[in-house]
């Protein structure tokens, strides 16, 4: 691509700057606090997109943002880019999740039972003007609410029961060291921990687009959700001296295990029998399969998008949604708007080229015609 500096411009893009901080009206400016509370989905988004978990930079950026999340997720990525990396946490063990919401769309009656939690799920979408003015009462409720949370128990897994059956493959423990996307360049094929990090701070909407063309019948995976689960996990660090672990932190996250079909149990085997009927035979071998998802903060959507799309990019295939390449490239916010907004920046010289082409094609057909 061929570029032309602008000269000249200094002074109305210095303008434009002071646009964007002039008061956008005579309302108070908004408190982080009132982003963090009020806003508080968009802040988990912005958060699991960023690939940084900390509510109150969130908050900042997506004020100086303007509520432009995949601008706040820019402004995050390059702050992120200039800390330094002081450590490793150990893996977060989910099965300590503190649960604050847990449901399965496979079983009705589930080890430890179902818990609802906050979700729209059963509400109606209309407008409420009353929900804009945050009543007393219901400030109170929620203090009591938070206050609870430590009585609240750990629930077993789901597809423990399915493994109990040899329904799905047993959890094999994983000793290879995880692919670092933010310290490794990205190749192909890519490995699960690099798939599964790049998922983790996609873009909610691409991903979600992504996992429904799979449902409709564009990719081999439309699943079942076996566990959907929401709280708080503890983060632990090895102590430097005593080596032991120890607690550091939160965090809150969203976490989905999905069943689906065995890839090889789906459609004809020889004879115009079911590979089904074929393989159920074996016990040996697992029927289901799990597709996987964990988010920052309470993002279901994306979570169970995310399940969709590792199920998916494990089976791989010639449907869209088996093509890593073009999956992992496309969900990331950063690049995939950079490279749309760069058609704002002067093209001049590229657009003239085409221009005068296109005067000498018509120049050369106009000549061609009259020597006719």
């Amino acid at each position: 691509m061929g570029y032309v500096a602008v000269k000249g411009g200094l002074d109305a893009i210095l303008a434009a700057e002071k646009l964007i901080h002039s008061s956008n009206g005579e309302s108070q400016p908004l408190r982080l606090e009132q982003i963090i509370e009020q806003q508080r989905l968009a802040v988990d988004q912005i958060m699991g997109e960023a690939g940084l978990y900390n509510e109150r930079l969130a908050a900042l950026a997506f004020k100086q943002a303007e509520g432009d999340i995949t601008e706040t997720v820019f402004l995050l990525r390059a702050y992120k880019s200039t800390l330094e990396r002081a450590g490793y946490s150990l893996p977060i063990e989910t099965e300590k999740m503190l649960v604050l919401r847990r449901i399965s769309s496979a079983f009705k009656n589930i080890p430890g039972g179902q818990l609802l939690g906050r979700t729209r799920d059963y509400t109606q979408r209309l407008l409420d003007d009353g929900s804009l003015d945050l009543q007393a009462g219901a400030t109170q409720e929620m203090g009591t609410e938070q206050n609870s949370k430590s009585a609240l128990p750990q629930f077993h897994r789901v597809s423990d029961v399915l493994r109990e059956e040899g329904l799905l493959g047993p959890l094999e423990p994983q000793s290879e060291e995880p692919f670092d996307i933010t310290r490794q360049s990205l190749h192909f094929p890519a490995p699960r921990s690099a798939r599964l990090q790049i998922l983790a701070r996609g873009e909610s909407g691409a991903m979600v687009a992504f996992g429904y063309s799979s449902m409709r019948g564009y990719g081999a995976v439309h699943p079942t959700i076996s566990e959907l689960r929401y709280g708080n996990v503890p983060v632990q660090i090895t102590h430097p001296l005593t080596g032991k672990p120890i607690t550091i932190g939160q965090l809150r996250v969203t976490e989905v295990e999905e069943i689906n079909h065995a890839y090889g149990i789906v459609g004809e085997g020889d004879g115009d029998v079911p590979v089904e009927e074929e393989q159920a035979k074996d016990e040996t071998k697992p029927l289901f399969e799990l597709g996987y998802g964990l988010v920052f903060g309470q993002n279901e959507r994306k979570a169970i998008a995310m399940a969709i799309l590792d199920r998916a990019l494990t089976i791989g295939g010639d449907a869209p949604t088996g093509d890593a390449e073009f999956v992992l490239y496309h969900i990331d916010s950063v690049e995939s708007s950079g490279f749309v907004e760069h058609l704002k920046l002067p093209h001049y010289v590229t657009f003239q080229s085409n221009l005068d082409r296109a005067r000498e094609e018509r120049r050369l057909a106009y000549e061609k015609e009259m020597k006719k």
